[in-house]
């Protein structure tokens, strides 16, 4: 087993963004600044929020927190939105998910301004990535995606894993995860089967893959009998448990198979975070 180490791969991609948020201040006296808003008192958005706020921070990103009661209107989240897309000091606009008591977020996306748009969930952003022909043109473009799927084909990239015309499965169709990272490994020239909970013969499909996509939030659902030898395994899921934090993949299961995996802590989760300063210089150098 080979572990692709998200951490080592998220500290060096901050020193980068900070040493370019570093040369635009001595260029120009600004820096970029993201714009968090957190509904309600979730304890784990609270511990994202947190996390988020210190990695911008460390790069030299201003920081605009907005903390709203959990009763809050979608109309008050809304009116907040707006407020902040006219802002000239802030260059990004997070919500965080998920709103309490089930409120529906895309009302909220829709309102944030596409280039404003860190996240990548905005209508505007969704429809340039489907209809980008190449990785070459999202990145040229300056296309705001989703974090955590950009995190992952960054992690894939520094770890030198090819996947031009290899076979991917990913599991799980969410908008934050499944659909967008579908179309980014298309854009890098995979071959891209799209499972899910209505899937039948998981297994075998997962047998015959190059690199499986967990992304289900299933505790350990992913074995050793749905992989193969030589198969790169992304796992997406972070599930607490009463045994503490674990993946959809099932560790201990197959950590001695000839595998490259991302562990859980350590893997995709530092990626996301990293991937969301990057989209807010994006976003900063877009205005521009």
């Amino acid at each position: 087993m080979r572990l692709i180490d998200g951490k080592k791969i998220s500290n060096e991609k901050k020193i980068e963004i900070k040493n370019k948020i570093k040369k635009i201040k001595q260029q120009t006296g600004k820096v970029p600044g993201l714009a968090t808003i957190l509904v309600g008192a979730n304890p784990a958005s609270q511990v994202y929020i947190k996390s988020k706020i210190k990695a911008c921070e460390d790069v030299g990103i201003k920081s605009f927190h907005h903390s709203l009661n959990e009763d809050t209107a979608v109309e008050n989240i809304i009116a907040l939105i707006k407020n902040l897309n006219t802002n000239q000091e802030v260059d990004g606009i997070l919500l965080q998910f998920p709103l309490p008591n089930n409120q529906d977020a895309q009302e909220c996306i829709n309102s944030i301004n596409p280039l404003k748009d860190v996240d990548g969930l905005h209508p505007f952003n969704v429809g340039l990535l489907s209809i980008s022909k190449s990785w070459d043109e999202i990145i040229e473009r300056n296309i705001l995606v989703s974090c955590t799927p950009l995190g992952i084909i960054h992690m894939l990239q520094m770890s030198n894993i090819n996947i031009v015309g290899k076979t991917a499965v990913v599991i799980g169709r969410s908008s934050l995860v499944g659909k967008p990272l579908s179309m980014m490994l298309l854009a890098n020239n995979a071959t891209v089967i799209m499972a899910h909970s209505k899937t039948n013969n998981l297994k075998n499909l997962c047998k015959n893959a190059d690199t499986i996509v967990a992304a289900i939030g299933k505790p350990k659902f992913i074995n050793k009998d749905f992989i193969k030898d030589n198969t790169v395994i992304v796992d997406v899921g972070i599930n607490r448990t009463s045994e503490g934090l674990c993946g959809d993949v099932d560790f201990d299961s197959v950590k001695d198979m000839n595998i490259d995996i991302t562990p859980v802590p350590g893997g995709v989760g530092p990626m996301t975070i990293t991937m969301l300063l990057e989209n807010t210089l994006k976003a900063f150098n877009n205005k521009r």
